[in-house]
């Protein structure tokens, strides 16, 4: 279905009139249940304009069904996507991606399962329309005999580019989690195999799908904040040694002297009991049956990861052992792959880059306020500090990462013996050890502050300063101080998604409409520029030092890139 440029407009104009006086969002999704839309799930086609459905939904291969994995499953429309083989080769991953994730009632919600999805009562019926396989590559080769279009990727990030490279060039399009690459030269690679192949290749970053940000650069579209001239924001959590979130346990006997070891043994042996005890009640309550009988299935899975310890090498992992610093068999390295160098890109890369992203967009915004075809913008220079004072040598990557970045205002001239003051800073810091504010983004302009927390929660001060400040389900604003302020709280937004299920939608609908307007937000210039971001600011974290960013490093066709290494695609030939 191709929408006419005034049919695309409709939602956007409708946002755009219920924030006029107010600048709220109550009148737009108002307008949007009038018009027949489910929050959560058609408000990307009735904001973004593509299509409410495709008529013959794509058919997917999913690589990689651990944490991120199940959650785009979860977010997948079948209307818009038929998923017909996952590929993970870990026995965990492959349980989840079928039957959810029934660790906690959040965990369920954004992890369903593939059988909830599509409405498979058993993993048999599911396995009949969805094939398995453990390693990626062997997907890619049975792709044509499987019916597939595409792939969604998310594969530890030392995978992306070959991944997504070997399935542009076996005819697929490709959806690949964030970062893009694990270096700027893999990026370029597949920025170009993406033009020389005409396959879409999309990069994860949701938060061009979130109607939260459409929303915020609206507002200083509007001139709404007045002039832009500081962002601050934060990615804090309260992991600690024993109780870290990419410090996944691993089954006892593949590590028996690890921090958690038997932590999944004693989880089996405890819900085995209540299970059992659960069958014995003189009234059994089927429900609790049926959620204990799926909490042992699931650390089952989880502890069978052991079935695979010899045979990880086959994929690439490594053994780090005698380097008198941390003895890590391989299989740790694809379990816990967030925090090594060689499989990761830490904080900045899982977690900086979505916030850097949303960063770039308000700037953007506020220079496309004063000249509409205003390019996106790119910070001038970053300095930056890790360093790990909470986790000991357990791990490559820091656990505190802090940093400030330089953007042109909106009339920076570099000739101008003056350009100095006229620039926009961007405060960043992502810590462990202390959850405090948890995460988001304050967008400061000279007439309002703008605060968006947590993907989910959004509030604008027009003026003064606030010292606490919190959002009633009422839409009421309970605050210590008066003054002026307006906020779009979560009985506005509690059923908006995140942007997983819009930019899946929208990638799906791009390739039943291929044309050169109809691209995914986040297509490969605008996912590079991103992967250049968090990438240099890795280099100047692990140096503590200040990085001027040049703009060939954001070009797709030039050779320069921050690492100083050429890309170059004889690397990615099998």
């Amino acid at each position: 279905m191709n929408l006419t440029p005034e049919e695309k407009a409709v939602g956007r104009e409708n946002f755009q009139a219920a924030i006029g006086s107010e600048y709220t969002r109550r009148d737009f999704l108002k307008a949007a249940a009038c018009a027949g839309v489910v929050s959560g799930g058609g408000l990307g086609a009735f904001y973004y304009g593509y299509g409410k459905s495709v008529n013959d939904p794509v058919r997917v291969g999913v690589m990689g069904t651990g944490d991120e994995g199940s959650v785009l499953i979860g977010a997948i429309n079948p209307e818009y996507i038929q998923v017909k083989s996952i590929a993970d080769i870990r026995p965990y991953n492959q349980f989840r991606a079928f039957h959810g994730d029934s660790y906690s009632a959040t965990a369920k919600k954004v992890r369903p399962g593939l059988m909830k999805k599509y409405g498979w009562e058993t993993e048999d019926a599911a396995k009949k329309e969805v094939k398995v396989y453990g390693d990626y590559r062997e997907m890619i080769a049975n792709a044509k005999a499987d019916g597939l279009e595409a792939v969604i990727i998310a594969l530890p990030l030392h995978l992306h580019a070959p991944a997504a490279i070997a399935a542009m060039q076996a005819g697929l399009h490709v959806l690949t989690e964030k970062l893009m690459g694990q270096t700027v030269h893999a990026c370029k690679v597949m920025s170009r195999v993406a033009d020389q192949t005409g396959l879409y290749l999309a990069t994860g970053h949701q938060r061009h799908y979130n109607v939260l940000y459409a929303n915020a650069v609206e507002l200083i579209n509007k001139g709404v904040l007045g002039d832009l001239h500081y962002i601050r924001a934060q990615w804090h959590r309260g992991n600690m040694p024993g109780k870290d979130s990419w410090q996944q346990p691993l089954p006892k006997s593949v590590k028996p002297t690890d921090l958690q070891a038997g932590s999944l043994e004693k989880k089996l042996d405890s819900w085995t009991k209540k299970l059992n005890a659960a069958k014995k009640a003189s009234k059994v309550n089927e429900k609790r049956v049926c959620e204990l009988t799926h909490l042992v299935n699931q650390v089952t899975a989880q502890i069978a990861d052991e079935k695979i310890k010899d045979k990880v090498k086959e994929y690439g992992y490594e053994d780090r052992l005698g380097d008198g610093v941390y003895d890590r068999p391989a299989i740790e390295e694809l379990i816990r792959w967030r925090l090594w160098e060689r499989t990761g890109g830490g904080l900045m890369a899982e977690l900086g880059s979505h916030q850097l992203d949303a960063a770039g967009i308000f700037i953007t915004a506020a220079h496309r306020a004063v000249n509409p075809d205003a390019p996106k913008q790119h910070p001038l220079s970053v300095v930056a500090y890790g360093n790990r004072p909470v986790f000991p040598a357990d791990r490559d990557c820091d656990d505190h990462v802090y940093c400030m970045f330089e953007y042109e205002a909106p009339g920076y001239d570099a000739k101008d013996p003056n350009k100095d003051k006229k620039k926009i800073g961007v405060q960043y810091s992502t810590i462990n050890g202390n959850g405090f504010g948890g995460y988001g983004e304050v967008v400061m302009g000279t007439q309002a502050t703008l605060i968006i927390e947590k993907e989910q929660d959004t509030q604008l001060f027009k003026s003064g300063s606030k010292s606490k400040v919190s959002v009633k389900e009422d839409m009421g604003l309970d605050t210590q101080e008066s003054g002026d302020a307006v906020a779009v709280g979560k009985a506005a937004v509690q059923d908006v998604s995140r942007g997983y299920t819009e930019e899946e939608e929208h990638w799906a609908w791009c390739i039943r409409n291929q044309s050169p307007e109809n691209k995914p937000n986040c297509y490969p210039k605008v996912a590079l520029a991103d992967a250049v971001i968090a990438l240099t600011t890795n280099l100047a974290a692990r140096e503590g030092k200040r990085i001027d960013f040049k703009e060939e490093w954001f070009d797709i066709n030039s050779d320069e890139t921050p690492e100083g290494i050429k890309p170059d695609l004889n690397r990615y030939k099998s």
